[in-house]
């Protein structure tokens, strides 16, 4: 016997959609047509509902074993398969046409066999009558010269709720001979925030917005198509306009912020002090502490252009390549055990030397993804000893450089998005004919010289037909063989046009989390319209002006960086307490680990000794995570044993606090004879100008006067005063606002 286990499966498999119940009587808006006027078919009446009502979902009959012998294609992407299975399967068991009131899946779904998922309805019901109907004119499919489904529309499409306040969906499915339909109880339904807005159970598109401020985007999907509605709970009462009107304006990014506070009805925190953005800045754009006198004269500094003036001087810096080419390693650089020591030496100076020249990003990115020659000597074709197989590599590709998450539809139809395998597949084509001459992979070690180049040809089948693929662009623009381009230089023309909305958006998103803490989208590589950025306007301004640049990344670090909400404080007031996505703050974030260990060695004047590396070697210098660290581990540097890309974490755990507290290696460079406090203890200058430098050296500003008059009775009234200054440098390690970027 079938069994359904799922608490709702069975409503998904037999009930059909109530916009299949209308009678002829029943009214119709005009340009629209009513389910009543067609027979009920498959594709267009029965499979939605198995989406609905999440019966081919992963947990249930859409996982690859099926559930109770019954499977399912996940999500419905193949509507051959879940035909078959219902119909056919088990010599056609779950049906019987001949006398549809003994049918396997009504008789389970009323009552009258035992069912795991319970009694879904009533013999008689509508739903009851309309799959007997189905089943006795033989379960048909849509014939195959209907009008095919162009898109799906949700009206609204943007929502402004008060709290707790309930709306309808309504879902509109547009065929290709210019009708539509109401399709909403056929759609499912589901919200990126249940917590702003939550989805009934009990009533198709019925939308119950939540008790607390916020926006969150609902998603109906209907037979493999998706709308969005974004709904927005603005804070309660009201703030005149002219409050908005006067916030300061430095750039269209400040315009833009506000904007959007305006509409959830939030309104900024006060500006950072000057020591405090003065110290962003240099962990911002360099990712280093400033020195002590370098915040002095910036403090003392009266010039009204001087925070223009310093990130020009910072962009400068031999730091800025160092610190960006850490970040860019993350995502690139793979584990040299797998794919050579050489090889990734070769990678990693590859991207330093790109950041150095200042190398425009489209510049960047095609020469990786068109790279050629040997792998220890061009670093850019390490990406394609590390993934060698074609599939590998055009997943990779398309979330590191468009934002675009294809692995999920590499095996079905994309749970989130319109991408299906034949994208997938088509995208992967562009590097079917990459060739690999010598030494290939040998893990654990694959010491040798390998040449990437361009073969004459290449081939990849379709996962799931077996046929062969042609390369396609994601919108859809075919390769032509006979150009005379190569597969791999179109894909880079197609990716680089203005038109393409994904290329500079996953850039841009990448650069403004980096800068800000965090992401218009989260995760930043992650550009899908169910996963809306938090101010789609300005992630637009911002993709557009790094284009308008020339893909010049220092560019868009001046803009971002000269912007009034760079600028603002950390601590929020009345109407931002709640906000964690609109920068109506600047949100706090832990230093990344190779940031924190540089840091705490800038202040204690001490140098680290890592394994193949020159003596003096800063932590962002590294070109491999292989070098043995306990603290960059603790603090969260990638593992080399997974797989990248990876974005980091920047959670805060209990290890990190104890490893600041009770480190052996710490405490050893905080008593060094050679190291800071012993000097400082040592010199001539005072008690009181001694906490100065401490206060300046950790937290980039002078202390307060209670801060100060604490620190000095720590202090001894005459001798030897080390031991005082060294606890003073662990206490003001073991703080967060030293660890923490403000």
């Amino acid at each position: 016997m079938m069994r359904f286990t799922h608490p709702i499966v069975l409503a998904a498999v037999i009930g059909l959609s109530s916009f299949a119940c209308l009678t002829a009587s029943d009214s119709v808006t005009p340009g629209e047509t009513s389910a009543s006027t067609a027979s009920v078919t498959f594709e267009s009446d029965v499979q939605p509902l198995l989406t609905r009502y999440g019966c081919n979902s992963g947990p249930c009959h859409g996982k690859s074993r099926g559930q109770n012998g019954f499977a399912l294609s996940l999500l419905g992407f193949d509507g051959d398969f879940d035909h078959f299975a219902l119909v056919r399967e088990g010599r056609g068991r779950r049906i019987f046409p001949a006398a549809p009131e003994f049918s396997l899946i009504l008789r389970k779904a009323t009552g009258e066999l035992p069912h795991g998922g319970g009694k879904r309805f009533e013999i008689g019901s509508p739903h009851y009558e309309l799959l007997k109907q189905w089943i006795k004119n033989g379960a048909p499919r849509t014939p195959h010269d209907a009008p095919t489904l162009v898109r799906v529309v949700v009206d609204p499409k943007t929502h402004s709720a008060k709290p707790k306040e309930q709306f309808r969906l309504k879902v509109y499915a547009e065929y290709s001979d210019g009708k539509r339909r109401e399709v909403t109880d056929g759609s499912a339904f589901q919200s990126n925030d249940q917590t702003i807005a939550a989805i009934s159970n009990d009533e198709p598109g019925l939308i119950q917005a939540g008790p607390i401020p916020g926006e969150s985007a609902i998603m109906a999907r209907y037979m493999n198509n998706i709308a969005v509605c974004t709904v927005t709970v603005p804070l309660a009462g009201e703030v005149p306009n002219a409050v908005y009107n006067a916030l300061p304006q430095h750039n269209e990014i400040d315009s833009l912020v506000w904007n959007k506070l305006k509409l959830m009805g939030q309104l900024p925190s006060d500006a950072a002090s000057e020591s405090t953005w003065h110290r962003r800045a240099y962990l911002r754009v360099i990712g280093r502490l400033p020195a002590s006198d370098e915040t002095r004269a910036f403090l003392a500094d009266a010039r009204a252009d001087k925070r223009t003036q310093l990130i020009n001087q910072l962009l400068e810096r031999p730091e800025y390549a160092d610190f960006w080419a850490n970040k860019w390693t993350d995502l690139l650089r793979p584990n040299p055990y797998r794919a050579g020591i050489k090889a990734v030496r070769s990678l990693d100076n590859w991207v330093r030397e790109a950041f150095r020249q200042n190398m425009p990003y489209d510049q960047f990115v095609r020469e990786l993804l068109t790279a050629k020659g040997s792998t220890w000597r061009n670093g850019a074709t390490v990406i394609f000893r590390d993934r060698p197989d074609t599939t590998e590599i055009g997943a990779s590709a398309s979330q590191l450089f468009l934002g675009i998450r294809l692995e999920c539809a590499k095996c079905h139809h994309h749970p989130f998005e319109v991408w299906s395998q034949d994208d997938f597949y088509g995208f992967a084509a562009f590097f079917a004919n990459v060739g690999h001459k010598g030494t290939g992979l040998s893990p654990p070690i694959s010491g040798g010289e390998e040449i990437i180049l361009n073969k004459s040809s290449g081939e990849l089948k379709h996962g799931r037909t077996g046929e062969l693929v042609s390369p396609k662009t994601l919108t859809g623009q075919a390769y032509d063989p006979k150009s005379g381009i190569e597969p791999r230089d179109a894909l880079m023309q197609w990716m680089t046009e203005s038109s393409n909305p994904y290329f500079a958006k996953v850039m841009a998103s990448r650069v403004w989390f980096e800068l800000m803490g965090q992401g218009l989208v989260d995760p930043v590589d992650d550009l899908r319209a169910t996963n809306p950025a938090s101010n789609e306007l300005l992630l637009e301004f911002l993709a557009n002006h790094f284009r308008a640049q020339g893909y010049d990344i220092k560019q868009l670090i001046r803009k971002i960086t000269a912007s009034y909400v760079f600028g603002l404080g950390s601590t929020p007031v009345e109407r931002n307490v709640t906000d964690i996505k609109n920068f109506s703050r600047y949100y706090r974030q832990r230093m990344r680990a190779e940031i924190l260990l540089d840091a705490v060695n800038d202040v204690l004047g001490t140098q680290e000794d890592f394994a193949a590396m020159p003596v003096g070697s800063r932590a962002t210098q590294l070109w491999t995570f292989r070098s043995s660290s306990v603290f960059l581990d603790t603090f969260g540097r990638p593992d080399a044993n997974q797989d990248p890309p990876c974005e980091r974490t920047y959670d805060s755990t209990t290890p990190q606090v104890l490893h600041l507290m009770n480190s052996p290696a710490l405490n050893t460079k905080i008593s060094l004879d050679a190291g800071r406090p012993a000097k400082l203890a040592a010199s001539e200058m005072s008690n009181s100008q001694v906490v100065e430098e401490a206060y300046l050296l950790t937290y980039c500003r002078l202390p307060t006067t209670e801060e100060k008059q604490v620190a000095l009775t720590s202090f001894p009234a005459s001798g030897d005063r080390r031991a005082a200054v060294e606890d003073l440098f662990w206490v003001l390690f073991n703080t967060p606002e030293f660890y923490f970027v403000d």
